[in-house]
């Protein structure tokens, strides 16, 4: 388990050795990509996971390989959620509270990106809207689950760095709409959401962390022109350049995530704690306009976090 992991490791190098029999993970967004292969390591080596996901059919037949690579202790169960829809975040929550299961371990997985101008059922900016405010609530309400040790890890971005948040005009009522900008907004929320998190429930054993899966070609890119696509690979190979970086290359899916993995299981609790990490291991503060790698520390803030979560629990009509 103290191996040394990088960008290339995979779910299975990072897991290789590690016992997660007794052990109950919920991952978010198991109807494709990323979850279906977090919930796939992980039942592989004796995990109970619950996977929640919008669509439960799409869930169920991609989730056929989770199923049957499982270990004898291991398994999967699957749950209705969609984020875009805090009725049906609470319903979810209802029933998972009602059950009483306690888990170990919690991988908000599920997402959007640059998608075109909309909203949510609730009238949220959809990016936000589903990638914050759903988790957030869902989270902060299944709280009450999570058993001292366990831990919560919330997948954001290193396009976090397109946008800090607007507290202000969280739903673009009065700034100019773009797909990358909303985009960043709500990874920068993933991010600062994990780091009050974990300064509110570290007292009693919880910790939470924020996560960079890579780049990787998954679903979540469905939005995106073939243009668009390689302007960004452009721009990532310029800035890889200019800081003396190798070319830009995908990552697969299993190494995609690996660092979900490595921080919810692996990585001491106390290292990554409130903290954000990429390529299996704690990234560094960076505000480096020519960088990929690394978070920017307005996306740490304790204050700005603070604030966040004030302006999240207004919007939601709820306090946690």
């Amino acid at each position: 388990m103290a191996g040394t992991f990088g960008a290339t490791s995979t779910t299975d190098d990072v897991l290789e050795g590690v016992n997660l029999s007794g052990k109950r993970i919920l991952v978010t967004g198991v109807s494709a990509g990323l979850g279906v292969e977090t919930a796939r390591t992980l039942a592989a080596h004796g995990a109970l996971v619950v996977g929640a996901a919008r669509d439960l059919s799409k869930a169920k037949a991609a989730t056929e390989q989770v199923r049957a690579q499982a270990a004898k202790e291991g398994g999967l169960e699957l749950v209705q959620l969609d984020l875009a829809s805090l009725a049906s975040v609470r319903a979810c929550v209802d029933a998972l509270v009602s059950a009483g299961k306690p888990f170990d371990l919690v991988i908000a997985n599920a997402g959007v990106m640059a998608c075109p101008k909309s909203q949510t059922s609730d009238g949220f900016e959809t990016q936000f809207g589903t990638n914050h405010l759903g988790h957030f609530v869902f989270v902060n309400r299944i709280a009450s689950l999570l058993k001292p040790g366990a831990r919560l890890v919330n997948l954001s971005s290193s396009g976090h760095r397109f946008a800090d948040v607007d507290l202000d005009d969280p739903n673009f009522e009065r700034t100019p709409y773009t797909e990358f900008g909303a985009y960043g907004r709500s990874k920068t929320a993933n991010i600062l959401f994990a780091v009050e998190f974990d300064r509110r429930h570290k007292a009693n054993g919880v910790r939470a962390t924020a996560v960079h899966p890579g780049v990787i070609q998954t679903e979540l890119g469905r939005h995106l022109q073939p243009e668009v696509l390689q302007q960004l690979i452009d721009q990532i190979n310029a800035a890889n350049s200019a800081a003396g970086e190798p070319a830009f290359s995908w990552k697969t899916i299993p190494q995609g995530a690996a660092t979900s993995v490595w921080a919810g299981v692996v990585a001491a609790a106390e290292k990554v704690g409130g903290l954000y990490c990429e390529d299996c291991h704690v990234a560094e503060i960076t505000d480096a306009d020519d960088s990929l790698r690394g978070v920017r520390a307005y996306a740490l803030d304790p204050d700005h976090a603070k604030a966040l979560w004030a302006r999240s629990e207004e919007m939601v009509g709820e306090r946690f």
